[in-house]
């Protein structure tokens, strides 16, 4: 025991702490950060090594008389395996942020297709070109797959993501290997195609979806339609399910990861400051979305006089370094909602929340969401509705963050790209999936009027 010769206890206590070496603080500060760090990061590594790395069970939602189970889904092994991440990506947000900067892409070429809709849109649609199956020649005209029997893939990307992105990639190459054509739907204003009507892409816009798709029915109608929808592309393609129901020609539908109730997913997003900063990184996004389209901003400034003042708050949103911002919710009640006539940010949230849709849709659909995802709320999760509509199996994992689900020590593996290709593969060989003969084809306009041109280009 240290006594000074003042006897006070405080004395005694800073010599004796003076005496302890330097590095023991280093170590405690560094325990002490290291323990921040796990938790902060939601690391579950300790967690995957006392259970041995056997990952854990993927859990199965499904009415069980559904028909879909029994005849697709209990054929695909991977749903009846256990998922684990990569060790070294132990945690939703090193998962998630390793799929937008990284993400081990595999290289996909693609054929672009300008698509024109009938409000005078522009659409860059993207097909895979294959340098591993061959296809026939007729592919450098605009009716290139019209005698391809081959399924189509429809992919529709989430909030500013396109063709370019890793996830995307990682999809599109798995599905190519098996002989399928690939098209990847790149939103309004994004794959560097400009837009060019008064209509902006939202979470709740289906038109887009849906003329494309009525457009592929029309035009290759030996092909089975599949779709995959991630993130705000699966708010999308729930929607669009549900309003079209059984008139849709689409046999079989993936949502990725969905918000599934946008009022819930704003209010996660504020919940804690790791939900912070993923919604200041959206608003930048959103707001370099603007930027680009700056002069078409501008354009629509004739529109009703109380409005002129809203879209000027949106041009200096766009273009100010200084504007911070206020929160997510505030950009979407300065862009989206006035662009896309909207009364109130809520009123958008509501029209667009796709877990009501979830009962209207009569397709097979497959719903997979991680419940550590870091930007979609696991409470979102519309559990009972996907258990009453017997055309629905929800598929949710405990780990895998947002859009991410890597697997393997490299990696390279993506999980979640597995089931979409297990599911799909065993959905085409199933009855349910023969839906030509069911749909009519609705009166869709000439290729001469919906396209716009027709560009062949390749990038990696």
């Amino acid at each position: 025991m240290f006594v000074s010769e003042s006897g006070s206890p405080y004395e005694a206590l800073f010599r004796a702490a003076l005496s302890i070496p330097l590095s023991h603080y280093l170590v405690g500060l560094s325990l002490i950060l290291a323990v921040f760090l796990y938790n902060f990061f939601e690391m579950h590594f300790l967690e995957d090594f006392l259970t041995g790395f056997r990952g854990q069970p993927v859990i199965l939602t499904f009415n069980p008389a559904s028909q879909l189970y029994h005849d697709v889904v209990s054929q695909c092994r991977i749903f009846h395996r256990r998922y684990l991440s990569t060790p070294w990506l132990c945690s939703p947000h090193l998962q998630t942020i390793f799929v937008q900067f990284f993400g081990n892409p595999p290289v996909v070429n693609y054929r672009r297709q300008i698509f024109q809709t009938s409000d005078g849109g522009t659409i860059a649609l993207d097909w895979v070109k294959s340098d591993e199956v061959k296809k026939p020649p007729s592919q450098l005209n605009d009716e290139f797959i019209q005698d391809d029997k081959n399924p189509i893939l429809i992919i529709i990307p989430g909030l500013t993501s396109d063709s370019h992105s890793s996830y995307i990639k990682h999809l599109a190459h798995k599905m190519d290997k098996h002989g399928w054509n690939v098209l990847v739907i790149n939103h309004r204003g994004l794959g560097g195609v400009s837009i060019t009507s008064d209509c902006f892409f939202n979470a709740g816009w289906t038109e887009d979806v849906r003329e494309v798709i009525e457009y592929l029915n029309c035009q290759y109608s030996s092909a089975s339609l599949f779709a995959v929808g991630t993130s705000i592309g699966a708010n999308i393609l729930v929607k669009y399910l549900a309003e079209d129901g059984i008139n849709t020609p689409v046999a079989g539908a993936t949502a990725l990861c969905s918000p599934w109730d946008l009022m819930l997913w704003e209010r996660y997003m504020n919940r804690r400051y790791a939900q912070r900063i993923y919604g200041k990184a959206l608003a930048n996004r959103l707001k370099k979305y603007a930027h680009l389209h700056e002069a078409t901003l501008l354009h629509l400034i004739n529109w009703e006089e109380f409005k002129k003042q809203q879209i000027k708050i949106l041009h200096a949103v766009s273009t100010s370094p200084k504007y911070k911002g206020h929160s997510f919710r505030e950009l979407i009640d300065r862009s989206t909602r006035i662009l896309s006539n909207y009364e109130t940010v809520d009123t958008y949230y509501r029209q667009c929340c796709n877990s009501g849709f979830i009962k209207g849709v009569m397709v097979p659909l497959l719903c997979i969401s991680s419940l550590d995802d870091p930007l979609c709320a696991m409470e979102a999760i519309p559990w009972d509705e996907c258990r009453l509509n017997d055309n629905v199996i929800l598929a949710t994992t405990k780990h895998g963050g947002h859009v991410a689900f890597f697997q393997g020590l490299t990696a390279r593996s993506v999980w979640w790209t597995i089931a979409v290709e297990e599911f799909f593969l065993a959905l085409q060989s199933s009855f349910l999936s023969q839906r030509k003969n069911k749909v009519k084809i609705k009166h869709f306009r000439s290729s001469t009027e919906i396209f716009n041109g027709f560009n062949t280009y390749i990038k990696a």
